[in-house]
């Protein structure tokens, strides 16, 4: 079982613990309300970091969306360091999964379009933790606008792939996985922008736990590429690099092959990553 299987694995263990702490941060300093609080005000007679008590007074502004517990010191430091880093583990398990792909069977349309949008969603989704909701307002919706369509587009267009090259039961079964997920994902996505939308307070409530709730799914989807991982080599990145799948060699001629170009290989592994 190869170690790449950690990479995916790692993605929705760091995110989603992370925005967890980001949003315990968030309640503890009184910059939203907790989730559990359904009752909102249209104003109250002090700020909610100024309350004191244990019955707080809450705002259509308390309400915990993602973005809402990411928007204020210390909290905004630790979001726009898991966005960053997010981003960066989502290009990186894209490209992998691309060359994958590749490796073993063949480049195809559903394969750039995966990658694309994965892509994608990684540019707005730093653009959605650097640039706060509450001082960058246009910058931030702009991202949101890229990562949360293009995460939903990731998320069809792999299930396709995973289905398409299905041999085996195991592989029929995990396209089973993902299509359910994506489901789920796109109608906890269709219900989260279309409360997030109405006037009533509870509405907007729902809407913020559905947001949660699409977000843990698209970071535990991308936990499910460990399968394909556990059988990635070293290849993978000579794909890369190549362009295309390594040729297969005879034992004779790929062990003379690794005689003759081993300096080769390790100077060109080196400069690949």
């Amino acid at each position: 079982m190869s170690q790449w299987m950690i990479i995916p694995v790692s993605l929705p263990v760091f995110t989603i613990t992370g925005i967890w702490l980001v949003y315990a941060m968030a309640v503890y300093n009184q910059h939203v309300c907790p989730v559990t609080n359904w009752l909102y005000n249209e104003s109250c007679e002090e700020q909610l970091p100024l309350q004191r008590g244990p019955v707080l007074c809450c705002t259509p502004d308390n309400i915990p969306l993602i973005s809402k517990c990411g928007t204020l010191p210390p909290e905004s430091c630790f979001f726009s360091l898991i966005c960053s880093t997010g981003s960066f583990m989502v290009m990186l398990i894209g490209l992998l999964h691309y060359a994958h792909i590749i490796e073993r069977h063949q480049n195809c349309v559903l394969n750039m379009a995966g990658l694309s949008t994965g892509w994608i969603c990684a540019a707005g989704l730093i653009m959605v933790g650097n640039f706060q909701v509450d001082f960058a307002k246009v910058l931030h919706y702009v991202g949101a606008a890229m990562a949360f369509p293009s995460s939903m587009l990731f998320v069809c267009f792999q299930s396709a792939l995973t289905y398409r090259l299905a041999k085996t039961q195991e592989e029929y079964r995990r396209g089973h996985l993902r299509l359910g997920m994506a489901l789920m994902a796109l109608i906890a996505l269709v219900l989260s922008g279309v409360f997030f939308c109405q006037e009533s307070f509870v509405l907007q409530h729902a809407s913020a736990i559905f947001e949660w709730t699409y977000c843990i799914l698209i970071m535990l989807f991308y936990g499910t590429f460990a399968f394909e991982f556990r059988g990635m080599s070293g290849d993978t990145l000579m794909v890369l690099s190549r362009g295309g799948p390594v040729p297969a060699f005879s034992a004779p001629d790929h062990k003379a092959e690794m005689g003759r170009g081993s300096n080769h290989c390790q100077t060109e592994g080196l400069s690949i990553l």
